[in-house]
């Protein structure tokens, strides 16, 4: 339990976030004003401009912050020595966003935030809100209070800003390579997952990977009349939508060769765990406009959503798809295939089994392009830590309830890469929800989320500045 001297110090640093609750969301609105798509190189100045901005705005909190080239975007790095010398805490967040599109599906323009109505009272909604720039900021915006009531931080810390998390991190395991001695810490905190509702914080301890695949059938050598040649010859988008059809069996099973071999079933004790949580499977899918469950049959939703692996088609592009009518056999037709993985999988396993897949499935003249937009193995972070107990008091402290350990079934490149390439381990601490429409037309960040995320790293600073006394 912490002192009274230690909680008269807190309770300082939460009135100053209260009372600065104002400028910290202008702030947050002026970051979420650039658009930083990393995934359109027509972005890529305003990409940068987004770095810039938060370089400055650490610089002007006390950091030593520069922004670093890679071969991709930018990567921020900032330090701060802190009072002690331990522990030492590296702090992760992205300030790339995903591509607005469907522009026409927006209330308000994507990249102008604004403060609407929610059932919580107000919620900022604008791209890049709660994914993951509302998050970096929750952070940021919590050393600022810190230092503004103490002059400086309790320990070592040092932040890094990737620019690439949404198009598959491909300068990050180059980049940690180059700088690991610059970046050795004792733990990670991850801000970019969420609480388990509006009112209970969590930490989140598994994570799905991710292979991310384009996958291409060429047929003829360009586009054909299907008044001449329809019927006749192969038509790659009609062979496509068969093989990729195939992906799934009745059940929900994927049908790529090997894909279960390294699979793991959780635990009876972990399985009775999730089902105390008293998860709403109406309510969840009630967010997404729908009423039912579907997937790997046998399976809680769950289950299929923290540790069952995915199969998903994400796109499909072939032919005319233009206005009106244009009646051609194309030549090539593409999809977009994504696969969420579990622990233990390995990503260059299952590329490899689909590949396998695919060329059982060759049609005659056809033949298959696939690229590898990126791959990173799942992950299960230890709960067992003077680092993790300490991110649990904290969230206890700043919202007055005990947390939760979730699953996600999201992706976060940078967690397996740290624990590879830097060699220690993330705490995953976020404060998103279910409804936030990540990655969709008017996604949002709660103001309770964006607040009580402040004063979370606030009361997780005081917790982690106890370890160098004990």
């Amino acid at each position: 339990m912490p002192d009274a001297m230690q909680s008269a110090t807190l309770d300082e640093v939460f009135d100053r976030i209260d009372t600065d609750l104002d400028d910290s969301v202008q702030r947050l609105f002026d970051l979420l004003r650039i658009p930083s798509v990393s995934t359109d190189s027509a972005f890529d100045n305003d990409t940068r401009r987004a770095a810039t901005w938060c370089a400055d705005q650490l610089s002007a909190i006390g950091f030593d912050a520069t922004v670093r080239d890679t071969t991709g975007h930018p990567i921020v790095v900032a330090h701060h020595a802190g009072e002690s010398k331990s522990p030492h805490v590296l702090y992760y967040g992205h300030y790339d966003v995903q591509p607005p599109d469907p522009l026409e599906l927006w209330k308000s323009p994507p990249f102008e935030p604004v403060l609407a109505e929610s059932a919580h009272g107000k919620k900022i909604v604008a791209r890049g809100a709660v994914d993951d720039k509302g998050q970096l900021m929750t952070f940021i915006e919590a050393f600022r209070a810190w230092k503004a009531v103490h002059g400086s931080l309790p320990f070592p810390v040092s932040i890094m800003l990737e620019g690439e998390e949404e198009s598959g991190s491909p300068s990050l395991d180059a980049f940690l390579e180059a700088n690991k001695d610059e970046l050795q810490a004792d733990v990670c905190v991850v801000c970019d997952t969420g609480m388990w509702d509006i009112d209970t914080p969590a930490i989140t301890y598994m994570l799905r990977g991710l292979l991310y695949t384009e996958i291409t059938l060429h047929g003829p050598t360009h586009d054909l009349h299907s008044g001449m040649y329809g019927g006749a010859v192969l038509n790659p988008i009609n062979a496509l939508t068969r093989v990729l059809a195939q992906l799934h069996d009745h059940d929900g099973r994927i049908q790529v060769p090997g894909f279960y071999d390294d699979v793991r079933e959780i635990g009876e004790a972990e399985a009775q765990q999730w089902r105390t949580l008293g998860f709403d499977e109406e309510a969840f899918l009630g967010s997404a406009g729908l009423k039912t469950p579907t997937g790997e049959a046998g399976r809680s939703t769950l289950e299929r959503t923290w540790s069952r692996p995915t199969c998903d088609i994400n796109g499909i592009k072939g032919g005319y798809i233009g206005e009106g009518a244009k009646t051609v056999i194309g030549s090539h037709a593409t999809a977009k295939v994504s696969f969420r993985l579990v622990a233990d999988q390995d990503p260059q396993k299952i590329l490899a089994g689909l590949k396998q897949f695919l060329d059982a499935r060759t049609p005659p003249d056809g033949r298959w392009e696939i690229d590898n937009h990126g791959a990173s193995p799942a992950m299960r972070v230890p709960t067992k830590s003077p680092y993790l107990t300490a991110a649990l008091a904290g969230l206890k402290r700043a919202y007055d309830r005990d947390p939760v350990l979730i699953g996600t079934g999201g992706s976060i490149p940078l967690v397996g890469s740290v624990q590879r390439i830097l060699g220690f381990d993330s705490l995953l601490v976020g404060f998103g929800l279910d409804d936030d429409a990540v990655h969709s037309p008017n996604e949002k960040f709660e103001l309770r989320c964006y607040h009580g995320g402040i004063k979370s790293h606030a009361a997780i600073i005081a917790e982690l500045a106890q370890l160098s006394r004990t």
